[in-house]
């Protein structure tokens, strides 16, 4: 038996706890949870890559398929992935977009036309 007792007495262990391994300092606890403002730079840094990747999926959709884009809608993916890169964002004005968003509502938009531009399949000229 593990414990042993006398009526009257506390429980006493006859052996002593001990680890298979040594406890080294800091191993016990880690970190605190991230506060509420570090949720939130990762939240926004995680949005921040997935826009740039939506950017990116865009123009490599576009040159899969075919489909050439416009001079502008060149240049306003480039403009676009160079703001969020350099500003977190892509709009200045709060009232066009998500406080915490990285495209206005018409960039959005219009990011969405590209995408569907690209993903049309060009139809043959035989047929």
């Amino acid at each position: 038996m593990a414990f042993t007792s006398k009526p009257g007495k506390p429980l006493k262990r006859a052996k002593s706890l001990q680890t298979k391994t040594a406890m080294r300092p800091g191993s016990g606890m880690k970190a605190a949870p991230p506060s509420p403002s570090g949720q939130r730079k990762a939240q926004q840094k995680s949005l921040q890559s997935a826009t740039l990747r939506a950017l990116k999926k865009a123009r490599h959709d576009a040159a899969q398929s075919g489909v050439e884009l416009s001079p502008w809608e060149s240049e306003f993916i480039e403009d676009v992935a160079l703001r969020i890169k350099t500003y977190g964002r892509a709009f200045a004005d709060p009232d066009k977009g998500a406080m915490n968003g990285t495209l206005s509502v018409r960039q959005g938009l219009k990011l969405k036309e590209i995408r569907k531009k690209a993903r049309m399949v060009k139809p043959d000229a035989e047929a």
